[in-house]
């Protein structure tokens, strides 16, 4: 085998330590679940799909007609108590809001209740970019964690592969014809791959003579921003599927109509190729908690939630469903309440917003090489981003916990420091050790997590359905990002009259936008008000049920960092993938 090939793994890192525990057989997995073997599709010991005949059986648990559900729910009634993790704006820190979610699930286990995990399935792209791997860290990790992190059971190729095939179709029906009258100038579909590579954000397609196509500008988005991925994560059922497929708007003819996906005879051949991708996929926790992990749409560009399969499934089965929505609560946290809890009737019964001493120092001003020593002054300073994460979620009637994710350069007065900052909003502040300790340094929140369960939450939409599309923006700018104006540029306001004109002003918005900052701006850190906020352009995702807002320079296909996290992955002479953490 190539040199290079036999480095040496580092025992201390994340593959290491998922290796070091022998996974439970996944029949006993969904036995702790009460799913019978024979509503599971094994890919292998340790993973497999549920039946979606099992999960139809499941519906009737959730009831069709109680929006909601899931709320104050009882243990033991086929109703989980949805706990939603999330966290203050992220930082090259670390937040740690996987491993925390991974934690608190299995110290919920620990105190004997019946628990299942929620999670994303992890993005090439940021695995082999910047971000690494996505299972969790430490003691409080999804596993087996090489194979989650790399194709798994294939679903995020099957959506690039429905989504694509539209992209031929499209070409084609222009080719032979155009029947359609479709203006190649208004083609808003593009294509897809699950890589960063910010080579192919502006390309042309058709070169090379006419029987090739005809020539125009297209381009590539990362697979988890594809409408495909936000519908494959927000449909119900396979009917609900091929309806949504059927919706999305792929253009315009040159008398401006709006062109739908149906029109293509696409829809069947594309639910044919997610029909297997769609049942949810079964998974454990290091201690052998359920986990469902299933979809992973990007939350700075999509709306960063897991699949409503999963999640209801999940719901019908636990007495605690926990789950996480991506980055931090103003982009995750509220596209998973503003639009998933909005179109599946959903509603959490608390959240627990994610930091560490570390990120709340950087958010304080100190530089990321600068953090191991003890800085109270920056530490308080920092937690305005955390009182305003904190304070967002009460906007949706949450009650709220904050977990303290330890480094072991934590100091006792930057703890007290963090509790105090928060005494006069009442929320409790959990130092957890979950990434050591695994489920065992997460039971302190956990009883506190069970506790604001059982009081109940009062939760409500942060805007309307009957809002116009433009409020609905400046809503969110304002309330959850504290903005003092938005700036559309001339494109994005024609967009959205258009968009209501057609019949799509009920939606809600899905804000695409830097993860690092309140604002449109990465630089600006911490807890930064009264700035303006960019609209440059709005896309309709017809199908999805919402209308995404770009704000800033935000891309829809990211590019790969100066040292990708590529080069430091290997195989060992013995087939073990390292240097995935």
């Amino acid at each position: 085998m190539h040199q290079r090939t036999a480095r040496p793994v580092d025992p201390a890192s994340d593959a290491a330590i998922a290796a070091s525990v022998t996974p439970l057989p996944i029949e006993d997995v969904a036995a702790r679940l009460a799913i019978p073997a024979a509503a599971i599709f094994r890919h292998g010991p340790h993973k497999a799909k549920l039946s979606l005949d099992f999960i139809a059986d499941l519906d009737a648990r959730l009831g069709e007609d109680a929006p909601g559900a899931g709320q104050g729910a009882a243990p033991g009634t086929g109703q989980g108590r949805l706990i939603l993790v999330t966290a203050i704006s992220p930082t090259p820190a670390g937040e740690g809001k996987t491993t925390t979610t991974i934690g608190l699930g299995d110290a919920l286990s620990r105190l004997g209740a019946k628990t299942a995990v929620c999670l994303r399935e992890p993005s090439l792209g940021p695995v082999f970019g910047a971000k690494g791997g996505a299972t969790g860290g430490g003691r409080a990790q999804i596993i087996p964690m090489q194979d989650i992190n790399l194709h798994f059971t294939g679903d995020i190729h099957a959506i690039s592969a429905a989504h694509n095939l539209l992209s031929a179709l499209i070409d084609n029906h222009i080719y032979w014809g155009n029947g359609l009258d479709l203006d190649a100038r208004r083609i808003a579909w593009r294509r897809v791959m699950d890589l960063n590579d910010r080579a192919l954000r502006a390309i042309t397609v058709g070169l090379g003579g006419p029987a090739n196509g005809f020539p125009r500008e297209d381009g590539f988005d990362i697979t988890v921003a594809s409408e495909v991925m936000a519908i494959f994560c927000l449909a119900d059922s396979l009917e609900d599927l091929d309806a949504r497929l059927s919706r999305m708007v792929v253009g315009q003819t040159r008398g401006r109509r709006m062109v739908s996906a149906a029109e293509f005879g696409s829809i069947g051949a594309m639910v044919a190729l997610l029909r297997d991708a769609f049942q949810p996929n079964l998974v454990q926790t290091m201690e052998g908690t359920p986990a469902l992990v299933h979809g992973g749409p990007f939350a700075n560009i999509a709306h960063g939630c897991n699949s409503v399969m999963a999640t209801k499934s999940a719901l019908a089965l636990a007495d605690y469903v926990v789950t996480e929505a991506g980055f931090g609560a103003d982009l995750g946290a509220e596209k998973f309440l503003d639009i998933k809890c909005r179109q599946a009737g959903l509603a959490p019964s608390a959240a627990v917003v994610v930091a560490t001493i570390r990120a709340l120092k950087m958010h304080g001003g100190v530089p990321v090489k600068e953090l191991a020593p003890e800085n109270v002054a920056a530490v308080v300073a920092g937690t305005a981003n955390l009182r305003r994460h904190v304070e967002n979620l009460a906007k949706f009637g949450l009650p709220v916990a904050v977990a303290l994710n330890r480094f072991t350069t934590d100091t006792a007065a930057e703890v007290e420091a963090v509790r105090g900052a928060l005494a006069d909003m009442g929320v409790e502040v959990h130092v957890c050790s979950h990434w050591a300790d695994g489920g065992r340094g997460a039971e302190g929140l956990a009883r506190a997590v069970m506790d604001l369960a059982a009081r109940g939450a009062d939760f409500r939409f942060l805007y309307p359905d009957e809002m116009p599309l433009k409020d609905k923006i400046e809503t969110v700018a304002r309330e959850i990002y504290a903005a003092g104006r938005v700036d559309f540029s001339a494109t994005a306001l024609s967009r959205l009259r258009e968009f209501e004109a057609a019949g799509f002003g009920r939606l809600p918005v899905c804000m695409a936008k830097t993860q690092y900052s309140f604002s449109a701006d990465p630089s600006l850190r911490n807890a930064p008000s009264g700035h303006a906020l960019p609209i440059r352009d709005v896309r309709l995702s017809a199908g999805a049920g919402f209308v995404v807002a770009l704000a800033g320079d935000i891309m829809t296909m990211p590019g790969l960092p100066s040292h990708p996290a590529a080069e430091h992955i290997f195989v060992t002479p013995d087939g073990f993938i390292a240097g995935l953490s």
